[in-house]
């Protein structure tokens, strides 16, 4: 059973739009809360995002029966602070339990400490978000801030830029590559032996012990710095010789593996999702396998395209952008489009891409949700002369640098006072990531492509609702000031 929240109040509970939050408080956690009130406060962005809640529940569950779940407005607050904060779930599960106000937030009373929330109860019910439910909560979210602030959205001006958001991964050579891959195959066929009574795998310990021994050998030697021929050759030949017995080691596991899921397979045996995912280890450990011999022994280089960088977050990709102190980072681009006032009004994961493939779609998806994106600037990354075309009738003004010597009329074009502004704006995209990677998006921990698009997904959500939050703080807080002064200015003129 789930709701949405429980509308009847409990004794002792104080309704979310009347709880007392400090207006002094720098802190994120306030700003964000406040954010949170205000759509709470707003009748008809509140029934927007309450409806679009009521569609992260899976098919298969019944809302009207059953043990009641948590409250999907729980699930916001709590996968908001989250990112927002920057926290692991172990860090959100204190808060949840102890923090009076975020309490105060989720329904609870003074009363209640003895309810707790669970750590698996957190992971499951946040994992209950889909990028597109976060995109369509985000939309409402940012059109209720135009309102609220008083913003003008008929004249939206755009500035788009890319970053590197990195994954929860290790640095990858293919000897480790290949210990990953056949320690997960060894864990996971002994976790599903051992119940059926099948001894094969009984000294697993030891295998895996024995195959890190060859490892940690071949991960030692190195190339000799000799000057004499004979003494580098014979390093080699060594190095040759080592990453051979450590393949062949981890081959003949990877036959005696194959052998006892056939086995299981014709017994009807087994979990199938598991044996599954053995054979999906397998199979990265013989791509490996194969790496190694081809660049070891056969002398080869092997192909960028061949290479996979994780056996376990396999849409991680290498990313060279450039970056003094930084030469490659391992994780995946994602793109962002912000507004003048500071909301990210569009995001994208971008899964093989780069920037100037996406320049115009990024306008064209945001156009769907934002009528009024009248101006967009870009870097040059995103130039090419296909994309300078595509924009022109989609923006009043196309803010995109070009490559290279410039002609006359593209250098009258960019030295015209309108596009040296927009360019000079375009600059502040760079704080909008900054906030971004300060605020969880600096590396993914969830696992998979599609926990990583959630990951983003919310990160930006919870990054609007903060700003939401801090610019009615700011409104309020210059309010309160000129209330003060009008009183302190009347008490003069009275006295």
């Amino acid at each position: 059973m789930r709701k949405i929240i429980e509308n009847q109040l409990k004794i002792g509970q104080v309704d979310i739009s009347k709880i007392e939050l400090d207006l002094r408080s720098r802190d994120e956690i306030p700003q964000l809360l406040l954010g949170l009130q205000a759509i709470y406060k707003d009748r008809p962005t509140r029934q927007r995002v309450f409806k679009i809640l009521e569609q992260i529940v899976p098919d298969d569950i019944d809302t009207g029966n059953g043990r009641p779940g948590m409250d999907l407005w729980s699930i916001l607050v709590l996968a908001t602070l989250r990112l927002n904060c920057n926290w692991d779930y172990d860090k959100l599960l204190e808060i949840a339990n102890n923090h009076k106000t975020v309490r105060e937030f989720l329904g609870h009373t003074i009363f209640e400490f003895g309810e707790q929330y669970a750590l698996q109860t957190l992971k499951d019910n946040v994992s209950l978000f889909t990028p597109e439910h976060i995109d369509q909560i985000n939309q409402v979210v940012v059109k209720s801030g135009y309102k609220m602030l008083g913003y003008d959205k008929e004249s939206i001006k755009g500035r788009c830029d890319s970053f590197v958001v990195e994954t929860d991964v290790h640095y990858p050579t293919d000897i480790n590559l290949l210990w990953d891959a056949i320690r997960k195959v060894i864990i996971l066929i002994a976790m599903e032996c051992f119940p059926l009574g099948i001894t094969e795998w009984r000294q697993s310990d030891y295998i895996l012990r024995k195959i890190k021994k060859a490892f940690n050998l071949v991960r030692r030697l190195k190339r000799s710095n000799a000057k004499s021929e004979d003494r580098k050759a014979k390093q080699e030949e060594r190095i040759v010789q080592s990453h051979l017995q450590y393949v062949d080691l981890v081959g003949s596991y990877i036959e005696r593996a194959r052998f006892c899921i056939g086995f299981l397979k014709q017994a009807g045996m087994g979990n199938v999702g598991q044996i599954m995912m053995i054979e999906n280890f397998i199979m990265h450990a013989e791509r490996q396998i194969d790496q190694i011999i081809r660049r070891v022994v056969k002398g080869e280089k092997i192909p960028h395209s061949e290479k996979v960088f994780s056996v376990f977050e396999e849409h991680t990709e290498w990313i060279s952008k450039g970056k003094a102190g930084v030469p490659q980072e391992l994780g995946l681009k994602v793109c962002v489009l912000e507004d003048q006032y500071g909301f990210i009004l569009h995001h994208h994961v971008m899964v093989d891409q780069t920037d100037d493939q996406i320049a115009v779609a990024m306008v064209v998806d945001t156009q769907e949700k934002y009528n009024g994106l009248i101006c967009c600037s870009f870097d040059k990354g995103f130039h090419s002369p296909q994309n300078q075309q595509d924009l022109k009738p989609l923006l009043d003004q196309v803010v995109l640098p070009r490559k290279g010597r410039l002609s006359e009329k593209a250098k009258q074009i960019e030295n015209s006072e309108d596009f040296v502004h927009a360019r000079r704006q375009h600059a502040a995209v760079e704080s909008a990531i900054n906030a971004l990677e300060n605020h969880g998006l600096d590396r993914c921990p969830d696992h998979g492509l599609h926990g990583f698009k959630r990951y983003v997904g919310l990160a930006v959500l919870s990054r609007n609702i903060q700003k939401l939050g801090a610019a009615l703080q700011e409104q309020t807080i210059k309010r309160i000031k000129r209330r003060k002064k009008a009183a302190e200015r009347s008490f003069r003129l009275a006295a």
